[in-house]
């Protein structure tokens, strides 16, 4: 490839918009030397044990504990999030994952000993967790840190060399290699690959064995066709547009704070973040005038704060200008069809700065109701009865989060059971993200595949089904030559085993025949 028509990435912080830093896009070379030094590990991680795997996870997680205020700072001049969305969703995060799986992933890779029917009788079955081979991450720009060294931990664990690609957007470079080298992780077990779309694109050309990628629904789309190409797996964890129910008999000082941190915190850049907001009839307006309320309290970035000190915004700024202006057409189109804004609405000029913003008198025909808005808005909604919020929570291509308010706990299950997604959380919003033994993956548009939980190590595996007999004289009765007698005897067999009425004496008269046969007929 010619150097001089490699793309240059430019990288910006969006609380002051000054250049950080700029980097070029790799050539064709570099690439395939990644390729092969990611290769060249497999073998290596193959044969590290995984109790080897979990104390690199370990020094990992301890370095990022013991250097967490740098990181943070890092994390802070990318994305611009608060301080405290920057720890307690990113670092803290990340810190608690790590703590899950060191207590869980050897017996999750251990030999699994399954279930072994009558039939065969003697034998035994077993399950084999093993490596795919070179995983391919690709992050997202508005979790930088977490979505890129989390799925990228999992994989290791599970045997596989990792090349991860971030986000153009906030690619944090340096960050990740300063982490892994300064924890003595493994050379080139994860390797960092910076680029924008033609480096992903290429990066998929050279047939990862897994490509997990987190983003936007037409980017996942794009992916899965480039990875179908080669038959390459894929985890595609993509938007969501998610609802929240709020019943009648809740506690409102409580819920309202619940709705404002589960819509506002990282600035609505999250695909879990409350988007569409469903009231019962008879609290629609208390509710409301309190959530407006409240949010009109909360501390706000603007360009002269530098974040230092956690106390200085409550919400953060949002990170990228085309951000910006997808958030800016949803307000647009609402109030154009009639929506009203109660609180914010606009960004401060000139600036990446824009207040938490509560619209309402909006239905499913706008676009701030029906299409991922990805930015400190909600909109709001109310309804009569649990099956009209069921029906209006359902009424999205998304499926990805949710959250159900009510001191009714049984009422608040049956309506989680109902809606149509990945993940509920009741009482509270995004806390199933809070818990890493959950599984967290979508549905519908919001994609496919689990990671975190069990699902998280075994989605970086190839289950492997071995069946062990022993070796000896007898022939199976369902080898070779075939005869009216064999035939008579397994069809009484299976008549008499797996029939309503079971005839346990047919089948061991059946059986002890056919062993019989077995061990005397040849071909």
């Amino acid at each position: 490839m010619d150097t001089s028509t490699l793309a240059r990435v430019t990288v910006t912080n969006p609380i002051n918009l000054k250049e950080l830093y700029s980097f070029e896009e790799p050539t064709t070379a570099e690439l395939d030397q990644v390729f092969a030094r990611a290769r060249a590990m497999e073998p290596l991680l193959r044969k590290m044990s995984v109790k080897e795997r979990v104390g690199h996870m370990n020094n990992v997680r301890q370095y990022i504990i013991d250097n967490r205020e740098w990181i943070l700072d890092r994390i802070i001049e990318e994305t611009g999030k608060s301080r405290m969305d920057a720890l307690t969703a990113e670092v803290f995060e990340v810190t608690d994952v790590f703590d899950y799986f060191e207590k869980v992933t050897e017996k999750l890779l251990k030999d699994k000993s399954v279930y072994t029917p009558l039939p065969l009788l003697g034998k035994k079955s077993k399950i084999y967790w093993e490596p795919l081979g070179t995983v391919l991450i690709i992050a997202p720009w508005n979790f930088p840190f977490y979505q890129g060294i989390v799925p990228a931990m999992l994989a290791f664990l599970a045997g596989n060399p990792v090349l991860f690609k971030p986000s153009e957007v906030t690619p944090m470079k340096g960050v990740m290699e300063k982490v892994l080298e300064g924890a003595g992780f493994p050379k080139d077990a994860i390797q960092v690959v910076y680029g924008a779309k033609n480096t992903g694109a290429q990066l998929i050309e050279r047939r990862p064995a897994k490509i997990h990628f987190t983003g936007s629904v037409n980017t996942g789309k794009k992916i899965m066709a480039l990875a179908a190409q080669q038959l390459i797996p894929v985890d595609l964890e993509l938007g969501g547009k998610d609802p929240s129910l709020v019943f009648e008999d809740v506690d409102l000082e409580r819920t309202v704070n619940g709705i404002m941190w589960g819509a506002f915190t990282n600035a609505g850049q999250s695909c879990t973040s409350i988007e569409r907001l469903y009231i019962h009839e008879s609290i629609y307006q208390p509710l409301l005038d309190m959530l407006v309320e409240k949010t009109k309290k909360l501390t706000v970035s603007h360009a002269g704060r530098d974040y230092k000190s956690p106390a200085d915004v409550d919400m953060g700024t949002v990170t990228a200008e085309f951000q910006i202006r997808i958030i800016e057409d949803h307000i647009k189109d609402a109030v154009e069809r009639g929506g009203k804004v109660l609180c914010g609405g606009s960004r401060q000029p000139g600036t990446h700065h824009f207040p938490p913003t509560i619209v309402a008198d909006v239905d499913h025909s706008f676009k701030i109701a029906s299409v991922e808005t990805f930015g400190p808005v909600i909109a709001v909604m109310k309804f009569k009865t649990e099956e009209e919020a069921i029906r209006l929570a359902n009424d999205s291509p998304y499926g990805l989060s949710a959250s159900v308010w009510s001191k009714d706990l049984k009422r608040a299950e049956r309506v989680a059971r109902e809606i149509i997604t990945g993940n509920v959380s009741i009482n509270s919003h995004m806390l199933t993200e809070g818990n890493p033994a959950l599984p967290f993956g979508g549905i519908k548009d919001s994609g496919f595949g689990r990671y975190k939980g069990e699902a998280g190590i075994y989605t970086f595996c190839n289950s492997k089904s071995v069946l062990i007999d022993v070796q000896g004289k007898k022939i199976e009765p369902h080898w070779y030559p075939f005869t009216p007698e064999k035939y008579a005897l397994l069809t009484d067999l299976m008549v008499a085993l797996f029939s309503k009425s079971k005839n346990w004496v047919k089948f061991a008269v059946s059986g002890l025949k056919i062993d019989n046969i077995g061990t005397k007929q040849k071909l």
